[in-house]
């Protein structure tokens, strides 16, 4: 495969950290951005930066001009982006009623807004030099809504379904979009779930307030058990940068532990998803 451009979001860490360095190793130019590289992210900023063909980018995902200044930065060196990773992402937990309106819009602005600011700003130049891919990873969580983590599901179905439609627009101008559906994972974002704000909302959820407990320690049993290994999601992004064009599965699904369930709902979505865009004149776009 030719040498590529490739732009990943939240590096620091995690799936992205992996990512980068995985697709740095293929000989594939890799631009990685975290935020805070001359603070709390200094040493990981370094340490990144010394990867060969990697480079670090200090970008705010939150903030407009900041990510629209590190897109121009990449194009006036490189002329192109090629590949687009949207992997940054925010996790607040608790009861639906406890997240704030200001919760609510913080889970957005990382997890909806930040990648939408990436997507609307690498589309132009992906759309004139008629190839690009873009690959969002969102969640298990993006298809099913489990109790406790309603808000970040919400999110995650949000991004879900800005990456369905456009898959759909793109893919005759050359350009293709991917999810994928990680499940629980033994990385720094899920040891950090933020608690959302309103605690007071707790008191009046006393009968069901063992549940979360319950979620935790079962959970704790599945990832001792089947032991998922966070590199098997920067693999699954590496497979599909080198799945040619137009064959790339619209979703992929890398969770050892409930990935079963949300394969059986993609496959059945699918099936009729595919009938609906018939009924409504588009079967083309399939």
């Amino acid at each position: 495969m030719d040498k590529k451009i490739v732009l990943i979001t939240g590096t620091n860490s995690g799936f992205g950290w992996l990512t980068a360095n995985s697709i740095a190793t293929l000989g594939h130019k890799v631009y990685a951005t975290m935020r805070d590289t001359k603070g709390r992210n200094a040493d990981k900023a370094v340490a990144l930066s010394a990867t060969e063909n990697v480079t670090v980018l200090d970008v705010n995902l939150t903030d407009d001009h900041s990510v629209k200044q590190a897109i121009e930065t990449v194009l006036e060196k490189e002329g192109t982006i090629d590949i687009l990773i949207n992997n940054a992402g925010y996790a607040m937990g608790g009861v639906a009623e406890s997240f704030t309106v200001n919760d609510v819009h913080t889970t957005f602005d990382i997890n909806v807004y930040a990648p939408w600011r990436l997507i609307k700003q690498v589309l132009p130049s992906m759309r004139k030099q008629g190839d690009g891919l873009i690959i969002n990873i969102t969640s298990g969580f993006g298809r099913v809504s489990f109790p406790f983590a309603t808000m970040y599901a919400a999110s995650k179905f949000a991004l879900e379904g800005i990456s369905e439609g456009l898959h759909y627009e793109v893919k005759r101008l050359g350009i293709d979009v991917a999810v994928v559906e990680p499940g629980a994972f033994p990385t720094e974002m899920q040891q950090k779930n933020n608690p959302a704000s309103d605690q007071e909302v707790f008191e009046g959820y006393s009968v069901v307030a063992d549940i979360p407990n319950k979620m935790v320690a079962a959970l704790g049993r599945e990832m001792q058990s089947k032991n998922p290994n966070p590199q098997d999601v920067a693999d699954a992004i590496v497979k599909l940068i080198e799945t040619p064009k137009g064959s790339r599965p619209l979703r992929t699904v890398v969770d050892p532990i409930t990935g079963q369930y949300i394969e059986a709902a993609n496959q059945a979505v699918a099936e009729q998803f595919a009938k609906g865009l018939t009924v409504f004149g588009m079967g083309e776009l399939l």
